[in-house]
């Protein structure tokens, strides 16, 4: 008498190998929005220096003389003096340099170009890096540049309206919006719901953002909370900026480099340095920027605020 064969069913594990799964292009968790870099004007520059010219401290523009009698009074004379040493904005290099296996790019390139999405990953970590570097640049940053007499500091621990209208009152002058951490945006929207003054959504530059005065406030995670990114427990400090923006405006403008060799997006190009012999292809990412505060009161800080302000409303 025959034994009949046993057929053992496809297991998991071989069953998924054999299968034609869906894909994904490769998910990038540090990405951000970046609505920074949306709402800024910018500039392209030939040679990566921007100066700008101020009037001397002191001086205001010309006495004009108003007079239904022509002829007997003298008319104002005089001119309008510069400061001399002009503040220069250099741009600096956000650099990286990126090694793809050809290989690997050679025969995994379906349904994604291996090269294509490595470089597009390496061009958005360039990107976070720009947004960090146009609040945080030591040279140039709008958090570090702002003027001494543009700082205030809290009334109470937590952001509140009160503090938000001091700030205004410093960038009164067609102010554009604020920027703060997600926490700090939170901490503010607590306060005034506290108050019982909840403030108004807005949806611009392509998102719906919590508003005060009809400003919106961006949020970002690059002004730091105890120096994190993401701050751990629920308490922390951390800064929030009011910014105008445009030149016109003589408020905040980005600046770039314009006809780079590679260019792939402003300011920022791709070049292939070469192979080695061992098939790796190297490639050289140069992003070129920088910010410039056109007149002082184009930027202002709320210093040291607390985010993790909590009440109880039981």
């Amino acid at each position: 008498m025959s034994e009949k064969p046993v057929l053992n069913s496809l297991s998991r594990p071989e069953a998924y190998q054999l299968a034609d799964v869906f894909k994904t292009a490769p998910q990038f968790a540090a990405v951000t929005p970046r609505w920074l870099t949306r709402a800024l004007e910018f500039k392209s520059l030939d040679s990566g220096i921007y100066r700008v010219n101020r009037v001397a401290e002191g001086e205001t523009p010309l006495d004009m003389l108003c007079s239904q009698q022509p002829g007997d009074l003298e008319i104002p004379q005089g001119y309008i003096k510069y400061k001399t040493a002009p503040r220069e904005y250099q741009l600096t290099a956000v650099s990286a340099i990126l090694n793809i296996d050809t290989r690997i790019s050679d025969i995994y390139s379906s349904p994604y170009d291996q090269a294509g999405e490595q470089i597009a990953l390496a061009m958005e970590s360039l990107k976070e890096r720009q947004e960090s570097q146009v609040i945080n640049n030591e040279s140039y940053g709008l958090l570090k540049n702002a003027a001494a007499g543009q700082r205030i500091r809290p009334i109470g621990k937590a952001p509140s309206p009160d503090d938000l209208d001091e700030l205004i009152s410093k960038v009164w002058k067609e102010p554009t919006f604020f920027l703060a951490h997600p926490r700090a945006i939170a901490a503010f929207g607590r306060e005034c719901t506290r108050r019982g003054v909840p403030p108004a959504i807005s949806g611009v530059y392509g998102g719906n953002f919590m508003t005060w005065r009809g400003i919106p406030i961006l949020p970002t995670d690059k002004l730091f909370v105890d120096g994190r990114k993401k701050p751990e427990g629920k308490s922390g400090r951390t800064d929030i900026l009011l910014v105008r923006t445009g030149e016109a405006k003589r408020g905040v403008i980005g600046l770039y480099q314009a006809g780079l060799p590679g260019e792939r997006s402003r300011g920022l190009s791709v070049r292939l340095r070469g192979i080695d012999d061992k098939g790796i292809a190297s490639y050289l990412l140069s992003l070129y920027c920088a910010v410039a505060i056109l007149a002082d009161d184009a930027v202002a800080v709320l210093e040291n605020v607390e985010v993790g302000e909590y009440h109880d409303c039981r």
